[in-house]
């Protein structure tokens, strides 16, 4: 498909409300969203007016928006905003029949469908294209004013739009009791990851900064890794290994933890996804450490780190403890520019997931963050009480701290343990 990309807004809308995303900006991106869509993007068009609550666009716009079409030979029209059910119905109203007119939302929501593998991505995604098409619903049949009535009803039956609504709010409350039981899962999870004392470290950041690739180069694992908007969709869950670090250990060992990708965030994240994909969103909120991901060689790299944060704000994670990763070093002009000024900061690792520079650095503050998370615990437990021992030995297994005594017929454990094992 061919496609034509319009936005509207002031020269300095993204700046001025502190985004730092231009409208010039936001249409290279949403050209990148349309490329990773499968779409040939044949031209731009903007329009320096607040959004028109009719038509999006000033009546002249919309004129040459169709002469656009019609030249480029454009078969899709995508805005960088997103329309109302009425801009979108008045629209698709001035083009052809053959020429499908879309929003920043519709698209990312048809990347996630081509992009979930997984039954519950699937499901979540199914869900957030439900809610978003139930307002936008149109006439597909225009020859069916009304269905026939039926029974001993009189006169006529609903209108099609109608039927086609109903069908739709009763596929939403299907889908909403599916997703209520993805969630119970993953609560049933993370209270088993709980119990066994396995710490999540979570890995957010904007699409493309290059999480899935720092995954594989922590966990030696194979996850997909793409130069492409939204390449990886489904949660990954891997074990990493980290250094122990303690002198006071009598030998050193490594402890296990989880890492875990999480699907990439972007500036104007449509709603609907943030709620359907909550129950996977919620294990961020229960990771003991973020590992805040930034391609520090975008020119826009601030402002994406604004917008993940923002989205952590409104999932209600900003109370679990940040590592902020500047990724992707190895294509920075200056690195030692960029590295001085990581230095000045606390809690920020540079690193490039391609090389693997930094890597053992970063795997260092990690474990360092999580020790600073624990607290010391002394046990004496006499031999009659010996079936706690095992207990014992399963927090061992994640302790950063461990020494073990017998004194006077017990056995005295001193362990630095999460606090809420403890």
């Amino acid at each position: 498909e061919r496609a034509l990309l319009v936005g509207v807004g002031a020269a300095n809308t993204g700046r001025r409300q502190g985004i730092q995303y231009s409208l010039q900006d936001s249409l290279e991106e949403l050209a990148g969203l349309a490329e990773a869509a499968g779409l040939k993007v044949v031209g731009t068009l903007t329009q320096h007016i607040d959004p028109d609550a009719q038509t999006y666009l000033g009546p002249g716009k919309v004129e040459e928006m169709l002469q656009a079409v019609a030249s480029r030979g454009a078969n899709t029209v995508i805005f960088d905003g997103e329309l109302s059910p009425r801009q979108l119905r008045n629209l698709s109203r001035k083009c052809s029949q053959q020429t499908r007119v879309c929003d920043r939302t519709a698209l990312i929501l048809d990347i996630f469908k081509q992009r979930a593998f997984t039954k519950e991505g699937q499901l979540q995604v199914e869900y957030a294209a439900t809610e978003y098409q139930l307002p936008r619903l149109t006439r597909m049949w225009t020859h069916l004013e009304r269905q026939s009535g039926a029974g001993k009803m009189k006169g006529m039956g609903e209108k099609q739009i109608d039927v086609d609504r109903r069908l739709l709010r009763s596929r939403l409350a299907i889908l909403r009791g599916r997703l209520e039981e993805v969630q119970q899962c993953r609560e049933q999870y993370r209270r088993s990851r709980a119990e066994l004392a396995v710490p999540l470290i979570a890995l957010v950041g904007y699409t493309n900064a290059g999480k899935s690739c720092l995954m594989n180069a922590l966990t030696s694992a194979a996850v997909l890794s793409e130069d492409a908007l939204f390449a990886t969709l489904d949660t990954t869950v891997r074990k990493i290994i980290l250094p122990s670090g303690l002198q006071a250990r009598p030998q050193r060992h490594h402890s296990s933890s989880c890492l875990l990708d999480t699907v990439g965030f972007i500036q104007k994240l449509p709603p609907q996804l943030v709620a359907a994909f909550r129950a996977t969103l919620d294990d961020i909120k229960a990771a003991s450490v973020i590992l805040h991901v930034v391609d520090c060689s975008h020119p826009l790299a601030a402002a994406q780190g604004e917008a993940v944060l923002k989205v952590l704000k409104e999932i209600g994670a900003t109370e679990v403890p940040i590592i902020t990763v500047w990724n992707k070093m190895d294509l920075v002009r200056d690195p030692e520019m960029v590295a001085t000024v990581a230095g000045g900061r606390q809690s920020v690792v540079c690193v490039s997931a391609h090389t693997g520079q930094g890597v053992d650095e970063l795997l260092n503050v990690i474990e360092e963050q999580l020790k600073a998370s624990m607290e010391f615990v002394h046990l004496l437990i006499p031999f009659s009480k010996a079936s706690s021992l095992w207990d014992v030995l399963l927090w061992r297994a994640n302790a950063s701290y461990c020494i073990g005594n017998i004194i006077h017929g017990s056995v005295c454990f001193h362990l630095q343990h999460r606090p809420c094992i403890v």
